[in-house]
This record gives structure tokens, C-alpha cells and sequence, in this order.
């Protein structure tokens, strides 16, 4: 008779850090100071320019290794290669249905409050100029199929030199399925990628330690370059942007965490360190690689988060849906450009297109919304010069939407698999801490322990 499993003696918890030692204290009090910096100092803060974009440099310089690790282990762990599909066209749908629903509600907004009705901005009078002439140059070069033709990279490296998230997400995915595909010939391979993705979650972690500076020098750069009267001159357009972000975030994705039974406010609170690092760095992509960290820390599978983190990236941009609906037809009642009910719902099919495919682009949502006006033709697209700028300080509020977005959209991927245990995920977000998961659990799901930072 086999002797009784000795249980193992529970593992002591982990003595939650004082708030100040929390990087969103340091991050945050970084932000107030390069504001202050900016203000009162306009020329340093302009200097300090390098000092922020070092630091996003240094995170990009780790998001392709980070997808490509965490898609090859992920689809190098499932038990069967339909799987993987299973998950990408949910991923995919779920992305569409998002998008839709964004730009209706940028639509509906705009529509109500008609921040530009009184500008009588004459189209003739604007000059593209500098960087938003380059990008309606951009957008007018794009086709509506772009995120098509651009998905198969010309060379596996040029992809990973590149940082094109959308062609590294494509070669992944095909070396993954191949790895799987030669069975036991393989599997020393998969088991190398996962030894390989906990030196790059390391080398992360050694990273996220400058992020105060890097949020610093960011925030210095944005006040010192446009000033903070910039915010106020079309203060009525970027009310109107955040209050319909907040919107989307609270009501619509909250609505669909309620159907979880998960609180959306819980899991505002969980990332708040993923927000405040986006808040000061205008970027989503600085907090793409510990979002997905973060989201395996609540029992998510590694093929899951793997597939519909980096995927959304490019294909579920809220932030960005709500700001191209909101940016178009504001432009149009700026310059006194009639649209009718019909001619909207037009530069709204054309959007559901232009969105897809632009993620890790610099001016990704001038080039989109140059794109949608070229296209369509209705609006001219000089008078983006109206609001590029303010565009900075939009590009926040589209980065902290897209990352709520994307953290929403691979819980409904994971319940939709029906491997997204509720009881556990609630216990994560009330506690801070993730549930210590069994050995024979982490190999099944083939996820080496990564490094966290608490």
C-alpha cells in the first residue's frame, strides 16, 4: 500500500511593499515633477527629450523577444494545434465586435456635443506642415488592405530589427505550429524558449527600474515642446476624448468584466502600475511586456495571453477607434464640412479598416486618420493641422484605452475557451498576490515561473 501524499508546507506570503516603494509612487511622482520641470524650465525639459525616448527604446528593444517566447512556448505547450486557431478567431472576433463598438460610441459623442461647431476654420487657410504633413503623406500612401500586405515580413530578422509586432506575431505563430508539428524532435527546443523568456522577463525587470527616469524625461519634453497652453486651446475636444475614453472603459468594458463576475475597478487597480507607466510614457507598448506578465499571474493560459495580448496590439485599438471617429467628424464640423448620417457610417466602415495593423507606428493615429480622410474623401484632410497640436496629449488617453482593451479582451478570450477559473482571478485582484499553482499544473501548462516584481 502506498504511503499518504505528505502535503508541502505552505509557502509564506509575500509582505505587500509600503506605497512608497511601489513603482507607481516613483512613476507618478516622476510625471508631476517633469511637468513642473517642462513648465517652469520649457528649454531643460526640451533637453531632456533623450532621457524618455532611451527608455521606450529600451522597452520595444524587448517586446518582439517577449512575443516571440511567449507565443512559441504557449503554442508549443497546448495539446493540439486546433486549439490555436480556436483561440486566434475568437481573439479576432472579439477585436472586431470592440472596434465597432469604439467607433459608434466616438461617433455618438461627437455627434452630441459638437466640440467643433463654432471653429470656421477655412480649409484653404491650412498648411501641412513639418511631421503632419509627413503623415497625411503616410496616410495618403495607405491602402485600406495595408495591415494585409504588410502581415508577411520580407525576412524573419528584418521583422525583429524592425519591431513590427504584427510580422513577429506572424513568424511566431508559424514557428510555433512547425515546433509542434515534429513532435518529440521539438521538444528540447520548447523547453530551451521557456528557460529563455525568464532571462528576457529578468532583463526586463532590470529595465522597469529606470522607469521613473523614463517617465520623467517623457513628461518634461511633452510641456516643455508644447506647452501646457496647449491643452487648453482645444480643451473642449480633449474633455470630450477622456470623458468618452472613461466612458468606454467604466460602462462598456466594465458591462463585459460584470459578465465575468469580475470588477472592472479591481482590475483598474491590479494594472494601475501598467497605467501609470503608460500615463508617462505615451506609449502602450512600454507596458505591453508586463501586461502580459500580469495577466498569466492571474491563471490565464500562456497560449492564450501569448496569442490575443500582442495581436490586440494592432487589432483592438479602442483608444485609438474612439479618437479616429471623434477626430474625423470634428474636423468636419470645424471646417464646415456637411456629413450626412449616411457619409459618417461611410468614414466609419473605412476606419474598421484604416485602425487595423497600426500599433508600435510613430504618429500611428494621424496616419490612420489620414488614411480614413483620404480615402473617403468627404473631409479634407489638411484640417488635421486643427488638432495635431494637441495630439500628444491624446496619445495618452488612446494608450491607457487600448491597454484596458487588451487586458479585457484575454479574460472574455480565456472565459470563452472556458479555462478562466473566476474564483482565482477575483482572489488575485482582491489580494495582489498570484495563487501558488501546483507542479504537475505548471507543466501542463508549460509556463516557467517568471520573475515577478510585486
Amino acid at each position: 500500500m502506498a504511503a499518504p501524499e505528505v502535503p508541502a508546507p505552505p509557502r509564506p506570503e509575500a509582505t505587500r511593499k509600503p506605497w512608497y516603494r511601489q513603482l507607481y509612487f516613483w512613476v507618478l511622482t516622476a510625471i508631476v515633477t517633469g511637468i513642473l520641470t517642462g513648465w517652469l524650465w520649457p528649454s531643460v525639459g526640451v533637453a531632456l527629450e533623450p532621457v524618455g525616448t532611451t527608455f521606450v527604446a529600451a522597452i520595444k528593444m524587448l517586446i518582439t523577444p517577449i512575443v516571440f517566447v511567449t507565443i512559441v512556448a504557449g503554442i508549443g505547450g497546448v495539446d493540439s494545434l486546433g486549439r490555436v486557431g480556436r483561440v486566434g478567431l475568437k481573439a479576432l472576433l472579439y477585436f472586431q465586435g470592440g472596434t465597432l463598438v469604439a467607433l459608434l460610441l466616438g461617433l455618438l459623442a461627437v455627434n452630441v456635443f459638437q466640440p467643433g461647431a463654432g471653429v470656421h476654420a477655412h480649409p484653404g487657410d491650412l498648411h501641412l506642415e513639418g511631421d503632419a504633413g509627413q503623415y497625411v503623406k503616410d496616410g495618403a500612401d495607405q491602402s485600406w488592405w495595408h495591415f494585409l500586405t504588410d502581415l508577411v515580413p520580407t525576412s524573419a530578422v528584418g521583422a525583429f530589427a524592425e519591431g513590427n509586432i504584427l510580422q513577429v506575431i506572424f513568424f511566431s505563430v508559424l514557428f510555433g505550429i512547425a515546433l509542434k508539428a515534429v513532435g518529440p524532435v521539438g521538444e528540447p527546443l520548447v523547453d530551451g524558449i521557456q528557460r529563455l523568456s525568464a532571462v528576457i522577463f529578468k532583463i526586463l525587470h532590470y529595465v522597469m527600474l529606470a522607469a521613473p527616469v523614463g517617465a520623467f524625461g517623457a513628461m518634461a519634453f511633452t510641456i516643455g515642446k508644447y506647452g501646457i497652453s496647449t491643452l487648453t486651446s482645444l480643451g473642449r475636444l480633449i474633455g470630450l476624448f477622456y470623458g468618452t475614453s472613461a466612458f468606454f472603459v467604466i460602462v462598456i468594458l466594465g458591462a463585459v468584466t460584470a459578465v465575468l463576475r469580475i470588477s472592472i475597478f479591481r482590475l483598474l487597480r491590479y494594472l494601475r502600475e501598467e497605467f501609470v507607466l503608460v500615463l508617462g510614457t505615451s506609449s502602450s507598448e512600454s507596458a505591453l511586456p508586463r501586461l502580459m506578465e500580469k495577466l498569466e499571474r492571474l491563471g490565464i493560459r500562456r497560449d492564450i495571453v501569448g496569442l490575443t495580448v500582442p495581436t490586440g496590439y494592432s487589432f483592438n485599438l479602442d483608444g485609438s477607434s474612439i479618437y479616429l471617429s471623434l477626430a474625423a467628424v470634428y474636423i468636419a464640423q470645424a471646417t464646415d464640412t456637411p456629413l450626412s448620417i449616411g457619409q459618417q457610417f461611410g468614414l466609419l466602415a473605412v476606419m474598421i479598416l484604416t485602425s487595423k495593423g497600426s500599433g508600435g507606428i510613430t504618429g500611428a493615429g494621424f496616419i490612420a486618420l489620414a488614411a480614413t480622410l483620404s480615402t473617403v474623401g468627404t473631409v479634407p484632410a489638411a484640417g488635421i493641422m486643427l488638432i495635431f497640436g494637441i495630439d500628444k496629449f491624446m496619445s495618452e488617453c488612446r494608450a491607457l484605452t487600448n491597454l484596458a482593451g487588451n487586458a479585457v479582451a484575454t479574460l472574455v478570450v480565456a472565459r470563452w475557451e472556458n479555462v478562466l477559473d473566476i474564483a482565482k482571478v477575483n482572489m488575485v485582484l482582491h489580494t495582489g498576490k498570484p495563487q501558488h499553482q501546483p507542479e504537475q499544473e505548471r507543466t501542463a501548462d508549460v509556463a516557467p515561473q517568471l520573475p515577478t516584481k510585486a
